[in-house]
């Protein structure tokens, strides 16, 4: 039985087929924005096509698919998601709006806020009241909740999303309301906060309670539509989404929580990364995910992935876990301009794969950093996705001359400008992600995937002194394959702040309930092995903002687990703020659960026995460094364990290219991967 991991991409989607726990084939193909199952349909019979067999064919010998999606992320990126009505206590309908009483730069006079997801006609208070202990203060009115049910029926409302106060202590009023709902308006999707995010801080919980109302329909009717047409051509394995959090859940799962499907298709990557930390022996990396679209940047250290509960997207708060990833405005599609300063950009518009860089020949004219490539001679234009999608040279040549022309400049050298900009960038998002974290990207290794990323990677490097740079055979389909390696995982959570110092019974209690609830929950998905993680959000009495605190391996029977708990959460201040307070209370603020199945990781073996024969070049051709200058070119499947050469050199694959530069040293490892050692020569395109 096979297993596939797929990855929709805002230019191609990407699959993985692994059979017997080896990668068995991989496939692009453009993505489908209007219905991505259409771009999912077509990649599966192309993947078909590499093992001899029919979609149909191979539908019925895959046992589990996993999905990576953009749904959700589209959905708030262009502002298309259901039209949302919020149920809210009496008197606090503007906290979506209020915020936190904050804005993203405060020293910016002239930006307007944010346009609230839900405008405050539909924005609604109900006349009810829960104390901050659970407590009933005012019961809930039944004649205002009629009211506000009329409401959302006269305005028209397709998605509600209910967040009461204080409801994460005593949820009977959210589930009240949520009945009647669905009693009344049977065809419009539900949230309540304390089944998305049932914790403290009320602007969190009714942000991210609206986010998943807002997206929650579209991720609904793509998943069903999906499944139906799996189904339909004779899928009967099980379909399973990666959520922000790295984890994988059943369609129903990502259906209810779709608010964590935001990051579902960087999360792969991130997953895939985490492989290749184990298989290379390599704990920290720097992931470098370059597509059509966009670049994510992470870090894996000591081979864990970061985790954050401070994520976004498109202004919008998102309180829900999810792995810590920085995405940038700059993909193979990223369009380059002249602003009237006469200055050079890239991004952060991008052709995407409709119409497309102008060299794709579909009708885009726009200068792209996949047309500039073109016009350097880093892809070749024969060999572009295997020879089956030539690439229209002189189309690229015209819309990076419309640059060079607006800048005085050759052709070249605007192909060149754009090449370095898109470059630093980039360079300046793993900045981002290191050093103001105190990491220094120097002792770090990068991975290198995404389709784009290959033609970029050792020159980014080199701009950060990152001495060494990996790309695995499957870069350019990396995320599908990382979603092969990632586990089931159901997280909850419960906030228990109270006044003075916790106790362990306390604690004791909270984590058993939240593990009973956990591994029911994912025994009904899974029946393979289980193991349970903890972790709890904790400050010192002072602060207003908790950090996380790994307590796995902590007894939890332990006499002194409170003062356990207590010196985990001084060891991790002190490493993210170089401080800690020992004297200080600490307060013990919410609980978290991951109950997580395991299931078969991809085996990725070594291959033969290492050997140095002598390789050949497949081709040559002049491309453009700090002139003209003709490079060996060599085909990546040729390459065996063993094998080194020295750069100027290019590497092409079915679905990828990798530029290295004067005095870069590739060697193949026994995986089949490439681990090119950085050198100090010059930049290329200079």
């Amino acid at each position: 039985m096979y297993t596939i991991g797929i990855d929709v991409g805002g230019t191609f989607t990407d699959f993985v087929l692994v059979e017997h726990d080896q990668t068995a084939a991989f496939a692009k193909s453009p993505s489908t924005p209007a219905d991505q199952s259409l771009g999912v349909m077509t990649g599966l019979a192309e993947l078909a096509r590499k093992v001899g067999l029919d979609r149909s064919e191979l539908l019925a010998k895959t046992a589990r698919l996993v999905h990576g999606t953009t749904v959700a992320t589209n959905a708030l990126l262009e502002r298309k998601g259901a039209k949302v009505a919020l149920l809210t206590t009496e008197g606090h309908r503007d906290v979506l709006e209020m915020r936190e009483g904050l804005k993203e730069n405060r020293y910016d006079l002239r930006t307007p806020p944010p346009e609230p997801l839900v405008p405050r006609a539909l924005r609604i208070g109900v006349r009810e009241r829960v104390n901050p202990d659970g407590s009933i203060r005012i019961p809930l009115d039944d004649a205002s909740l009629d009211a506000a049910i009329e409401a959302i029926r006269r305005l028209g409302a397709t998605s509600v999303a209910v967040c009461y106060l204080h409801a994460y202590r005593n949820p009977t009023h959210e589930l009240a309301t949520v009945e009647r709902l669905r009693c009344e308006l049977p065809d419009v999707y539900v949230s309540r906060s304390s089944d998305v995010w049932p914790q403290i801080k009320e602007f969190e919980r009714v942000s991210t309670t609206v986010v998943n109302s807002y997206v929650g329909p579209s991720v609904k009717h793509y998943l069903s539509n999906l499944e139906r047409r799996l189904a339909e051509d004779g899928f009967k394995g099980s379909l399973f989404i990666i959520l922000s959090h790295g984890g994988m859940a059943p369609i129903e799962e990502a259906s209810r929580l779709a608010a964590g499907t935001v990051l579902s298709g960087p999360a792969g990557g991130i997953s895939g990364c985490r492989r290749c930390a184990e298989l290379l022996g390599i704990a920290d990396l720097v992931p470098f995910d370059m597509g059509g679209t966009s670049t994510d940047i992470s870090l894996i250290a000591e081979g864990r992935a970061m985790l954050t509960a401070d994520a976004g997207l498109a202004g919008e708060r998102i309180a829900l876990r999810s792995l810590d990833i920085a995405s940038i405005a700059a993909g193979g599609g990223s369009i380059a301009s002249v602003d009237a300063g006469g200055s050079l950009n890239v991004g952060p518009a991008s052709a995407g794969s409709q119409p497309g860089p102008a060299c794709y020949g579909t009708g885009g004219i726009a200068a792209t950093v996949t047309d500039a490539n073109v016009v350097l001679g880093y892809l070749g234009v024969d060999t572009f996705m295997g020879g089956r999608r030539p690439l229209d040279k002189a189309a690229g040549e015209v819309a990076v001359g419309r640059i060079g022309s607006a800048l005085g400049i050759t052709v070249e050298q605007a192909a060149a400008g754009i090449y370095r900009v898109v470059n630093l960038r980039m360079a300046d998002g793993i900045r981002l992600m290191t050093l103001r974290r105190g990491v220094d990207p120097r002792r770090f290794t990068m991975v290198s995937f995404g389709g784009a990323a290959g033609l970029h990677a050792v020159e980014v490097a080199r701009a950060l002194e990152i001495p060494r740079v990996i790309v695995p055979i499957a870069a350019s389909v990396l995320s599908a394959w990382g979603m092969l390696a990632s586990d089931l995982r159901y997280e909850i959570s419960r906030t228990s702040i109270g006044t003075g110092h916790v106790d362990a019974t306390t604690v004791r209690e909270v984590f058993s309930e939240l593990e009973t609830t956990a591994l029911a929950r994912m025994k009904s998905w899974f029946d393979g092995p289980l193991r349970i993680e903890r972790s709890a959000e904790m400050r010192y009495g002072e602060q207003i903002f908790e950090i996380d605190v790994d307590l796995d391996g902590l007894d939890l029977g332990s006499p002194d687990l409170v003062e356990q708990m207590d010196q985990r959460f001084h060891r991790r201040h002190e490493e993210l703020y170089t401080y800690a307070s020992p004297n200080q209370e600490v307060v013990f603020v919410n609980a978290r659960v991951s109950a997580v199945g395991d299931v078969a990781r991809i085996a990725d073996k070594t291959m033969v026995e290492s050997r140095a024969s002598p390789i050949a070049a497949s081709s040559s051709r002049t491309i453009y460094l700090d002139g003209p200058q003709r490079v060996l070119v060599f085909n990546f499947s040729s390459l065996a364990p063993g094998h080194r050469i020295t750069g100027p050199a290019l590497i092409e694959s079915e679905t990828t290219t990798i530029l290295i530069g004067h005095s870069d040293v590739l060697t193949v490892n026994n995986l089949g991967w490439l681990d090119i050692e950085i050198g100090p020569g010059r930049a290329a395109a200079e």
